[in-house]
C-alpha cells in the first residue's frame, strides 16, 4: 500500500489532475487541508475515513502529528491520500512528509497540483511570462524566514527584473516592497494581488508597488509584481455566473452534470443531495420481469434517465427490446439511451409528459406500452394513453427517498445566491430538510411540473427554465441572476 501526496490545486476542483482523482477513488484514509475544495472528498469511496489535519484560525500546523498519522495509516497497510492545496512541493511542506514516510520505510508517490503562484494570475488574466515584458518568473513566500531558512535578498529579486509572485504575503508586504523599491524597481511597477484565486469568490486587484502596502487586502491572497501585472486578459470574472453561489438539489450520483455546467459558466456549487434513488419496494421483480418481455410491447417509454438506467441493467442488451420502438421524454433521457447504444425514435418538442402524449402515435388495435418510471411518477402519461387507446403496462422502476443532509451544508445552502431544483422530488426533499424559511433569494426551476410543485410547497418560484434541459436551467440562472461586479 501506499501514501500519495496529492496537490488538490489552488480552489477550483477543475484543475484536480486525472492522477489526483484516480488514487482519490480507492483512499482508505484522506487526510486533508482546509484550503482543499470540499467537493474533492466526495471522489473519495462512501466508507473512507476523511482526516482534516488543516490549520486552525491563529494556530500553528501541527506538522509532527500530521507525520506520524501518515506513517502509521501508511504502516498499516492503508490507501492514505494526503490531499493539499495548491502542489505539496511548493511551500506546501510536502518534502518534510516525504522524509518522514522515507525514514520510516513507508511507500509514497508524490502527485502534483496546480499551485496557486500560476493559476491565480492565470485566473485574473495575468500571463507570468509575456514577450516583450516578461522572460522569467521567481515564485517565493512573503512569510518571515524561520531561523534555519536563508534570507530573502529582495533588493537582489528588485534588480533582476522578471515578474516576481509572492504567495502569503498580505501580512508583510510593508516589510518586503520598500526593500525591492531598493533594488531598482520603480514605485509605479504594475501589481496583481488575487485573493481566492480560481474559485467565485475571486477578487483582482490591480495597483502599483508603491501602493500595495496600502491596498484593501486579506488572506489569502496571490501577488504578481512586474511589468506582466499591467496586462488585463480577463475571462474568469466575465463569466455570466462568476461570483454567484447555486445549491444543486440532485440525487448525489446525478449532481455532477449539473455542477460541471454551472461551475463552467462561473459559478460556486453547494451540492446539497435531498433525494437518494433506491430500488424498487419489491427489490426490482417487476421491473426485471417486465425488461424479459419488452418485446412483447408496441412502445417502451422511457419518463427519465434513473428510468433507463434500472431498466438496461435487467435487461440482456438491446436485442431485447425486439421491433419495440422507444420514447424519451426530453435530451436528458434521450441521451442516457444513446450511451448505451439505443437511438429514442421519439423525442417531443417540449420535455414534459402532456408534450409527449401528444406527439405519440394513434395506436393499432391491441397495440401496447410498456412505461417503466417512478413510484410517485403523474399518472398523466399512462391515464393519457390509455385514453387514447393504448394498452399500458406501468411498472415501477425506482424510488425516491428524501435525505437529510448535514447541517453545515444546510447552512451553506441557506446562503447561495440561487437553488436549482430538477424534479417535484427534490423540491419536497429541500422543503423538508431546510424548511422554506432557509431558502435562497432565486428559485430556478427545470420544468412547469418542478415550478407547480415548488409553488405547491410554498416556494417563490424566480424563474423557470424555457427549454426543459439543464443547459436551459443554466440559462435561466443567468438571466435570473447575471455574474457579481
Amino acid at each position: 500500500m501506499t501514501v500519495y501526496l496529492v496537490g488538490a490545486g489552488p480552489g477550483d476542483p477543475g484543475l484536480l489532475t486525472v492522477r489526483g482523482a484516480e488514487v482519490l477513488a480507492r483512499a482508505d484514509v484522506v487526510l486533508h487541508d482546509r484550503l482543499a475544495e470540499a467537493s474533492l472528498l466526495d471522489l473519495a469511496p462512501a466508507g473512507a475515513e476523511r482526516v482534516d489535519v488543516g490549520k486552525r484560525p491563529g494556530g500553528p500546523v501541527d506538522q509532527e502529528a500530521i507525520n506520524a498519522l501518515l506513517v502509521e495509516r501508511g504502516a498499516a497497510g492503508l490507501e492514505v491520500v494526503r490531499l493539499k492545496g495548491g502542489d505539496p512541493f511548493v511551500f506546501g511542506r510536502g518534502g518534510e512528509e516525504a522524509q518522514a514516510l522515507l525514514k520510516a520505510g513507508v511507500a509514497f508517490e508524490v502527485v502534483p497540483g496546480v499551485s496557486a503562484a500560476v493559476a491565480a494570475p492565470a485566473y485574473a488574466g495575468v500571463p507570468l511570462t509575456h514577450r516583450g515584458l516578461s522572460t522569467s518568473f521567481t515564485v517565493l513566500t512573503g512569510h518571515r524566514e524561520h531561523g534555519s531558512d536563508r534570507p530573502t535578498d529582495w533588493e537582489a529579486l528588485g534588480r533582476a527584473g522578471g515578474t516576481i509572485v509572492v504567495l502569503m504575503g498580505v501580512a508583510h508586504r510593508a516589510d518586503f516592497v520598500p526593500r525591492l523599491m531598493a533594488g531598482g524597481l520603480a514605485p509605479d511597477t504594475p501589481v496583481l494581488a488575487v485573493r481566492w484565486g480560481t474559485r467565485p469568490e475571486q477578487r483582482s486587484v490591480h495597483t502599483t508597488l508603491e501602493r500595495l502596502p496600502d491596498a484593501d487586502l486579506e488572506p489569502p491572497v496571490t501577488i504578481v509584481i512586474g511589468r506582466v501585472a499591467g496586462l488585463d486578459l480577463a475571462w474568469f470574472e466575465c463569466l455570466p455566473l462568476f461570483g454567484r453561489r447555486v445549491v444543486v438539489t440532485r440525487a448525489r450520483h446525478q449532481a455532477g452534470e449539473l455542477s460541471r455546467r454551472l461551475r463552467t459558466a462561473g459559478a460556486g456549487v453547494v451540492e446539497l443531495a435531498t433525494i437518494a434513488v433506491v430500488d424498487p419496494a419489491d427489490g426490482g421483480a417487476a421491473i426485471g420481469e417486465a425488461a424479459g418481455r419488452a418485446a412483447t410491447h408496441d412502445w417502451v417509454v422511457f419518463t427519465s434517465a434513473n428510468a433507463v438506467e434500472r431498466f438496461l441493467a435487467r435487461l440482456r442488451d438491446a436485442r431485447g427490446f425486439g421491433s419495440a420502438h422507444i420514447a424519451a421524454i426530453g435530451p436528458g433521457t434521450a441521451a442516457a439511451l444513446a450511451a448505451r447504444g439505443l437511438l429514442a425514435d421519439l423525442l417531443p418538442a417540449s420535455f414534459v409528459a402532456e408534450s409527449l402524449l401528444e406527439a405519440f402515435p394513434a395506436p393499432a388495435p391491441g397495440a401496447s406500452v410498456l412505461l417503466p418510471q417512478a413510484a410517485d411518477a403523474r399518472d398523466v402519461l399512462a391515464d393519457g394513453l390509455r385514453a387514447r387507446g393504448w394498452r399500458v403496462e406501468v411498472v415501477e422502476a425506482y424510488r425516491t427517498e428524501a435525505v437529510t443532509p448535514p447541517a453545515d451544508v444546510l447552512a451553506e445552502a441557506a446562503t447561495a445566491d440561487a437553488v436549482a431544483f430538477t424534479s417535484a422530488s427534490s423540491v419536497d426533499g429541500y422543503v423538508a430538510a431546510a424548511g422554506t424559511a432557509a431558502v435562497p433569494a432565486v428559485v430556478a426551476c427545470i420544468g412547469p411540473v418542478t415550478a407547480a410543485a415548488a409553488t405547491k410547497a410554498g416556494l417563490a418560484v424566480t424563474t423557470t427554465a424555457a427549454e426543459s434541459t439543464l443547459d436551459g436551467l443554466v440559462a435561466a440562472l443567468v438571466g435570473a441572476l447575471g455574474p457579481v461586479r
